[in-house]
């Protein structure tokens, strides 16, 4: 563990290291790039057990229901697991959200912004 989480005194601060990722999608319109931010708080924020928080820069799936991807975890893998879809299969709401668009007719293979996801 590192000594950074120590130079916390005040309990009412929130010590965040940050730590910075990058993620190429290919879509059939071209490559969508993502900037992945990972915190790490000294200690889990109020009314959370978990260190680690990943966001991403954009949201997804912006033709039918948006969202950001983000994911909590015990770890930086853990929780920017959570965030980047490794498969279609591994991120739950990913893959309802993709079939809600594909049965209403919302899904657009020629988009090449971030909705392909």
């Amino acid at each position: 563990m590192s000594d950074w989480i120590n130079i916390k005194t005040d309990s009412a601060e929130q010590l965040v290291q940050l730590h910075h990722f990058s993620i190429v999608k290919p879509t059939a319109g071209g490559n969508v790039t993502f900037a992945i931010t990972v915190k790490e708080f000294a200690a889990p924020p109020p009314g959370q057990r978990l260190r680690f928080y990943a966001e991403a820069d954009k949201a997804v799936n912006q033709k039918t229901a948006s969202f950001v991807p983000c994911g909590w975890g015990t770890s930086i893998f853990s929780a920017l697991g959570d965030c980047v879809p490794r498969d279609a299969g591994q991120h739950t709401l990913w893959t309802r959200m993709r079939a809600a668009g594909a049965r209403s007719g919302g899904d657009d293979r020629g988009a090449s912004d971030a909705s392909d996801f």
